[in-house]
């Protein structure tokens, strides 16, 4: 069996799909790590490390490829929301957002062949419209916000919630696509054979 050149190490569609943007081969392997907060860890260094160990656990089973791994985290001031347990846990989530800006940090780690490492956080703002009770229970019954940091999904229906975003719109989806292909180029793989293109890095 022949090893992939990429992993993503995710089980994400959402990423996967945006992964195949830019137009690479690649294999989808699953980390199994714990997601847990730590005390006092700041959103910021949740986001950073999850990706950072999402992409090292995947690499030390695949020495020979570059591993991917992302993590998104919705900061409200100090606190940093995951993915919602249940109704209850995505009404506090959204009734803290509505009518806000808060932040979405998306980690990004890109492990070269042969150990190198790449960590970054991208930080984009998003504003939410002020949502009613109502308006979030029947957006909870739609199924769509268990699956999503913050219990929204930018890229689905919870998209009429956003009234401004500022920063990268795959980010806050869950793959900060610019970042991304600029970390892959540093390791020697160019999507679709860009690096000599003006206004591409090379």
């Amino acid at each position: 069996m022949i090893a992939p050149e990429l992993i993503l190490a995710s089980a994400s569609p959402q990423r996967a799909r945006l992964l195949e943007q830019l137009g690479l081969a690649f294999t989808a392997v699953p980390a199994d790590i714990d997601e847990t907060p730590r005390v006092d860890e700041t959103p910021d260094a949740l986001a950073e490390r999850l990706a950072r160990t999402k992409a090292e656990a995947v690499s030390a089973a695949y020495p020979r490829a570059r591993i991917i791994g992302s993590d998104t985290v919705v900061a409200h001031g100090a606190a940093a929301f995951g993915k919602p347990r249940d109704l209850a846990d995505a009404q506090r989530m959204l009734g803290a957002l509505s009518g806000t800006t808060h932040r979405v940090l998306t980690g990004i780690a890109v492990v070269a062949p042969g150990g190198g490492l790449d960590v970054r956080v991208v930080v984009s703002q998003v504003t939410l419209d002020r949502l009613s009770e109502a308006a979030i229970v029947a957006y909870w019954t739609s199924g769509e916000p268990a699956g999503a940091a913050g219990a929204y999904a930018i890229q689905g229906l919870g998209g009429q919630f956003v009234v401004h975003l500022s920063g990268s719109y795959s980010a806050v989806m869950g793959l900060p696509i610019y970042e991304t292909a600029a970390m892959l180029r540093a390791t020697g793989l160019d999507a679709l054979g860009m690096a000599g293109i003006d206004g591409i890095a090379r």
